[in-house]
């Protein structure tokens, strides 16, 4: 009976997160279409100057109100979002590839290049990610190719720290002294055994990674950095918003912070559904 019992909660708990995890995958990719599908219908027209709209409060015609040049905030967020999504996908898959090459290099190239790699995961852990990335960007010329660049060599170490740890247990696995005794090679080895292990880690990992990559890129646009003061990013936005809050114009920062933050908040918890669906250290908790 207390057999069956468990079983019968354990597979609720299953069902419960993968329903969840549904759900979550859904919403985020009706979110992503959205986006992308409504950047391409606005086009560069949807945010024209037009003084005569200027300070227009939301409505039905201008669902986000205008600014103070009567540009449309609903278009500016869209194409702010678009550029802050690219720039996210762009920075996380660098840093997951990175990640993924670090923790490979310290599981089978010995424990020299282990002890090296270890290091350097400390090291970069050990500076704020905000002053890195800003120095990296910097030396990378600024811009998109700046911040990208910035993020993709700041943003792998927590990832590298995860996919070395499993590495080293695939490694020490009984199937893996196995196919050693067979003659297999390390290489072999790798693209068999310790890859196709590794690939869940790096989805999740991936997924985690773009919500910071998206914060981090809107938080160097507030600050003035990368992109020209004329480009429709979040992180411009809500810095010429605050010029305008204490005038009464909420509209023009609580729209673009909301939507930034809806869509940083649905793939983060799409990460964290399919991390707790399939770690089952975090599907009990």
């Amino acid at each position: 009976m207390r057999a069956a019992r468990s079983l019968t909660i354990e597979g609720g708990r299953r069902l419960t997160g993968r329903t969840r995890l549904l759900i979550s995958a859904a919403t985020t990719g009706l979110l992503l279409v959205g986006i992308i599908l409504c950047s391409l219908f606005i086009g560069e027209q949807g945010s024209s100057v037009k003084l005569e709209l200027r300070d227009l409060p939301p409505s039905l015609q201008h669902l986000f109100g205008t600014d103070w040049l009567g540009r449309d905030m609903f278009s500016r967020t869209v194409q702010g979002l678009t550029l802050s999504v690219a720039v996210g996908l762009a920075g996380a898959a660098g840093s997951a590839v990175i990640a993924m090459m670090m923790g490979l290099a310290a599981a089978f190239l010995g424990r020299t290049v282990d002890r090296v790699v270890t290091w350097l995961i400390d090291a970069t852990l050990s500076v704020p990610h905000l002053v890195m990335l800003i120095l990296i960007a910097f030396v990378s010329g600024g811009g998109i190719q700046g911040i990208m660049i910035g993020i993709v060599f700041t943003h792998w170490p927590s990832l590298a720290r995860v996919i070395r740890a499993e590495a080293l247990s695939v490694v020490t696995a009984d199937y893996v002294a196995v196919s050693r005794g067979f003659g297999r090679t390390r290489w072999w080895i790798m693209r068999h055994h310790l890859v196709p292990h590794l690939l869940s880690q790096l989805f999740i990992g991936f997924l985690l990674l773009f919500p910071h990559a998206v914060l981090h890129e809107a938080a160097i646009t507030f600050l003035g950095l990368g992109f020209s003061p004329h480009q429709p990013a979040i992180g411009i936005i809500l810095s010429e918003s605050m010029r305008y809050l204490s005038s009464g114009m909420w509209w023009l920062a609580v729209f673009p912070g909301l939507a930034l933050l809806v869509t940083v908040r649905a793939f983060d918890m799409l990460g964290h559904s399919l991390q707790r669906l399939i770690d089952p250290k975090h599907s009990r908790t």
